[in-house]
């Protein structure tokens, strides 16, 4: 999203002037309760600027203003879409937006964008456009919100503490951190008239949150340190993002002593700090020391921190390697560490048992490790506790989870089974657990039961299909050779108002590259280019280059790896892999040979596999070009794979066990002819075949 900025017209002068002669008594909204069938409406301090400002309004002003005044805003909005230069004064842009704010984000946006065309963004107070922030972040439109912030930090306007937390909760970690920042640094440059806008607990440990995401400890630790400045102090949920922080940092040693921390700060745990532990060691592929604090959850002990210090004392005496310490940050070392060596062990304030969201995380872990009858032994002990502790009862997550991992088990129907008893337990499953079922019907090459699963099941339970769905779907028709079903798909999700994404365009072309069709394919690659809705990746330009590869048709797969490149884009180990496999189809060594000179001169930036490699080698091999079979092969054992030897046994005796027979030639030709032939015996050599190193004959019969 576009930031907003704000920009003025000769037009809005007297308007502009007349905000700044009256900057330090702008009106201030106060709300009194959230809508409701008689939506209050934001209540307006008179003032001497509303008096005077209310003369510059033109008629139709009023009337807007009128309208917004007795809570009317859906006839104020239609008349604001009737008249263009609506609004035209401070008082009723910013009253509309927050009224337009509280009915939800789209029709904020819509205004916004109308005041950002005739550059009157300066018409608007904090007050409304931290509601259209706000708003904007509830609505999952984290960006607008961003944009709307920066614009009134720009302006020098601070915004209220709620629109920002809201944004930070739902901004990629980098943006989050970049509006804190700024955030802060106006906010100590603003006078000491700004309790709304200054940082609180919660607004830290959104920023703290994103820290996390990002992996980054030293900004962590900083934020962490400014908390008391602030008159924000810790609280529990800032320690169960510590837990999260020292889980991404790798320090397993400090997340055993957290929950002592926690306590010894006078804190008391909740139910997310258990989960956040939880999922810590799950994260560590440390699940026995999961299951034991889930067991101790169970078993309702107040002494967990004495099994912690147990778990800390054989973190400490575990052996890491080198790489392992240069992850590890200390400087989260003094957040974790408690002020005072306890001897005696810190007790919780009550029990905490696990439910359902604990077991679940453990669930993961087993699935993760490919414990199937763990999961599903899992789920029946949720079932039998949940019968005298709601709390642990399954829920669509849980199912879900089982279901996963059953299809990833290849156990599709009793994936469908655990659906079913799903239903009968009264649990609604939600679209992604039927996107989840869907996939396994797929890989399973059921496609006709996963349309089934669309048709009958979902529709029966009231559930959309979303982008995720379709996809699927289409990925299915892939795996079947369906390439007409494949479009039929796509265009019935175009047809449902579902906007194909970047990955619904590259598996059409999948589609139309397996069954042989690269000019199709180059057709949905433009379609997808002129779509404003998507960004062509990597992935879509390597498709297409698969596409030509696949039919051998090189030159017109490398101009394609020309266009990539000239719009910003590098080949990859995938773009290699395609260019080297048609090489292969077009049996065209020159162009082997130039690739190979490529993937040397680029070795530090593109690592490629062994793929690749030995598509290179066939080519060279089948051409005789020994000396370059050899050193890709070479390469080949430099990173530990193993070349098929019995293979090229078989090509070489197929191909060129008849090589230099005639006597006939120039001396130039026989000169060329003596370096490859000494080239084809360090080949043999390799292969362990009988050659001159040897000093023996062979025949070809020996060896059919």
């Amino acid at each position: 999203m576009t930031t907003i900025t704000t920009s003025s017209s000769s037009s809005n002068t007297s308007s502009a002037s007349l905000l700044r002669r009256c900057q330090y008594r702008r009106p201030q909204f106060f709300f009194l309760s959230g809508p409701g069938p008689n939506t209050p409406t934001p209540l307006l301090v008179a003032s001497a600027w509303t008096a005077s400002s209310s003369s510059l309004c033109s008629k139709d002003d009023h009337r807007l203003l009128a309208l917004l005044r007795a809570g009317h805003t859906d006839a104020a909005y239609h008349l604001l879409a009737s008249n263009p230069s609506l609004p035209d004064s401070p008082v009723s842009a910013s009253r509309l937006l927050a009224q337009l704010s509280y009915q939800g984000s789209s029709r904020a946006a819509t205004l916004l964008h109308r005041l950002r065309a005739r550059g009157a963004l300066h018409l608007l107070d904090a007050n409304s456009l931290s509601l259209a922030a706000s708003a904007a972040a509830r609505s999952n439109n984290p960006h607008l919100a961003y944009s709307l912030l920066i614009s009134m930090l720009r302006r020098g306007l601070l915004p209220d503490r709620r629109a920002y937390t809201a944004a930070l909760a739902r901004l990629p970690p980098a943006r989050a951190l970049r509006l804190f920042d700024a955030v802060l640094h106006h906010l100590r440059r603003a006078p000491d008239d700004r309790t709304t806008s200054l940082p609180d607990t919660a607004a830290f440990n959104a920023a703290l949150s994103a820290c996390a995401d990002a992996g980054d400890c030293t900004r962590f630790r900083h934020l962490f340190d400014q908390m008391p400045t602030w008159s924000a102090p810790p609280d529990a949920l800032t320690y169960n993002v510590v837990i999260k922080m020292c889980a991404r940092a790798g320090r397993k040693d400090l997340v055993a002593r957290l929950l002592e921390r926690i306590l010894s700060s006078g804190l008391a745990p909740c139910a997310t700090t258990f989960h956040s532990l939880v999922a810590a060691y799950v994260g560590f592929g440390d699940i026995p020391t999961a299951e034991r604090i889930v067991q101790a959850m169970r078993e309702r002990r107040t002494d967990i921190c004495l099994l912690f210090r147990a778990v800390a004392a054989e973190a400490d005496h575990q052996i890491i390697s080198a790489e392992q310490q240069q992850m590890q940050s200390s400087v989260l070392d003094d957040i974790v560490a408690p002020e005072e060596e306890e001897t005696a062990v810190p007790l919780l304030p009550k029990a905490y048992p696990p439910n359902s969201r604990v077991y679940t995380t453990l669930m993961k872990g087993y699935m993760n490790a490919g414990r199937v009858e763990d999961v599903v032994t899992m789920m029946r002990a949720m079932q039998r506790e949940g019968e005298t502790a709601p709390a642990s009862r399954p829920d669509h997550v849980t199912y879900t989870t089982v279901i996963s991992t059953l299809v990833a088990a290849g156990d599709i129907e009793r994936a469908r089974a655990v659906l079913e008893e799903m239903e009968r337990a009264g649990v609604a499953a939600s679209r992604v657990t039927y996107n989840v079922l869907m996939k396994g019907y797929c890989q399973q090459l059921q496609v006709g039961r996963a349309r089934e699963l669309l048709a009958v099941d979902m529709a029966e339970a009231g559930i959309e299909p979303d982008v995720v769905t379709y996809n699927t779907l289409i990925d299915g028709c892939v795996l079947t050779d369906d390439s007409a079903g494949a479009v039929a798909l796509f265009n019935e999700m175009r047809g449902r108002g579902i906007a194909p994404s970047a990955v619904s365009y590259t598996t059409l072309m999948k589609a139309f590259a397996a069954s042989g069709q690269p000019k199709v394919a180059h057709k949905v690659f433009e379609e997808m280019e002129k779509d404003p809705r998507v960004a062509v990746d990597r992935a879509a330009w390597n498709m297409l280059v698969e596409a030509y590869c696949r039919e051998g048709q090189v030159e017109a797969a490398k101009k394609v790896v020309e266009r990539m490149r000239a719009r910003g884009v590098q080949a990859d180990v995938a773009t290699y892999g395609s260019l080297a496999k048609g090489i292969a189809v077009a049996r065209r060594p020159g162009e082997a040979l130039l690739l190979w000179e490529e993937i040397k001169r680029k070795r530090k930036e593109v690592e490629v596999d062994g793929e690749v490699l030995e598509a290179l080698a066939d080519v060279c091999v089948r051409a005789a070009l020994f000396r370059k079979a050899l050193e890709i092969v070479a390469r080949m054992e430099e990173m530990g794979l193993e070349a098929n030897k019995g293979k090229y046994k078989r090509m070489y005796v197929e191909l060129h066990s008849r090589m230099f027979t005639s006597k006939h030639a120039s001396q130039a030709r026989q000169d060329r002819r003596r370096e490859r032939k000494r080239a084809a015996e360090a080949f043999k050599f390799w292969l362990g075949l009988p050659n001159s190193y040897y000093a023996t004959d062979w025949r070809l019969q020996d060896h059919d």
